[in-house]
């Protein structure tokens, strides 16, 4: 994910963290900090014990207990997300990342059409950590509670584990929600996958993940709370994104460049004046062409490359000076899932087939499309 660096490895995952993260932690040791004489109520009655509250409440240690509840949530969101991981490599999916940000914890994984067998394991263990760590951390409460008694330093630990969990088990119970792309709406999704066929099953799960989304947009308007509508923001985005991943991988599994490539190729020389390259769009009614120099693959020309010069210099130019250098290739026997995920994700509207040292054909976004309307008919 872009803008997040790397801070270490656990099982061989590499754990980034985002720039956002950075922004949270003080964020919310601030809304803890005003909030801790009413959340220190509320701690003592849920768990009927009493805490002395005259450290709590002193100087700045509102503030510094707040930091510590806030990342003390974080470590629970990131062990979370690794129990999330742990099933998944059991289960031979590889996983690239695990990134915390503002909003919480996200593993990057393998994308492959998902199995209902696996998901369902995958998709509980997170909500089950959660309400282990909720579990821990209140038994902790009550041992503290029983040895100590009521001390301003036991006060203060007894707000910090009672506050992590009550907001871990809160995590348990808001994940189960069946609102996809959530644990709950993928727990859905798998439940209704061996009952249907996968496309269908993500349909619905994303159906009622918006749903769900739209309900928390509205109720964050009507109370003013900026956090729930972004959270309902993200439900909805993320609901969109995983429907359209599972369409794509169904409807692209099993076919290659090969089958779907245009051969032969229109290619350009890298001397072509850009008065012609332009004329030669217009005719052929083509947008980008692979420039080749001598049977060698050199770059790849675009009408928005063409554009990035302004018009007075266009005719003193040629394909050379304006043409991308670094292009994105790929073999005949290359997934067409893998050429339009590096579509989708360097915004690229093709990709040349080479074998060898020779382009033999190119795939275009519309080509992809296309396959898909057919195969959706």
């Amino acid at each position: 994910m872009k803008g997040s660096f790397q801070i270490g490895r656990l099982y061989g995952i590499p754990v980034l963290l985002h720039w956002s993260f950075a922004l949270v932690i003080p964020l919310f040791a601030w809304i803890i900090g005003v909030e801790i004489t009413y959340t220190t109520s509320l701690v003592a009655g849920l768990f009927g014990v009493n805490i002395d509250q005259s450290l709590i409440t002193s100087g700045y240690v509102p503030y510094i207990l707040g930091a510590i509840v806030s990342i003390g949530l974080f470590v629970g969101v990131f062990i979370h997300e690794l129990a999330h991981s742990i099933v998944a490599k059991r289960n031979k999916i590889r996983i690239n990342s695990i990134t915390l940000l503002i909003l919480g914890g996200v593993s990057s994984m393998e994308e492959t059409t998902p199995d209902p067998r696996v998901e369902l394991p995958m998709a509980l263990a997170g909500p089950l950590t959660s309400l282990g760590l909720g579990i821990i951390s209140s038994a902790i409460v009550y041992l503290i509670a029983g040895v100590e008694g009521s001390t301003p330093f036991s006060g203060a630990l007894i707000f910090i584990f009672g506050y992590l969990g009550l907001l871990n088990i809160i995590l348990f119970g808001f994940n189960l929600l069946p609102a996809f792309p959530m644990d709950g709406g993928r727990v859905l999704r798998a439940w209704l996958a061996k009952r249907m066929p996968l496309a269908r099953a993500t349909r619905i799960a994303a159906d009622i993940g918006k749903a769900f989304a739209i309900v928390f947009g509205i109720f964050g308007f009507i109370i003013f709370n900026p956090i729930l509508i972004i959270i309902a923001f993200f439900i909805y985005i993320g609901a969109n994104q995983e429907s359209l991943l599972v369409r794509y991988n169904i409807l692209l599994k099993d076919l290659t460049m090969q089958q779907v490539m245009s051969s032969p190729v229109m290619t350009v020389p890298p001397a072509m004046p850009l008065s012609e390259l332009v004329e030669k769009m217009h005719t052929t009614k083509h947008l980008g062409f692979p420039v080749v120099d001598r049977g060698q693959l050199v770059g790849l020309v675009t009408l928005a490359d063409v554009q990035k010069s302004p018009p007075t210099d266009r005719e003193a130019l040629i394909v050379k000076d304006v043409m991308s250098r670094q292009v994105v290739t790929l073999t005949p026997d290359a997934p067409l899932t893998e050429a339009f995920k590096i579509m989708s994700e360097r915004q690229i509207g093709r990709i040349p087939v080479v074998q060898g040292d020779e382009i033999v054909g190119i795939v275009t976004r519309t080509d992809i499309l296309k396959v898909m309307e057919l195969r959706e008919g």
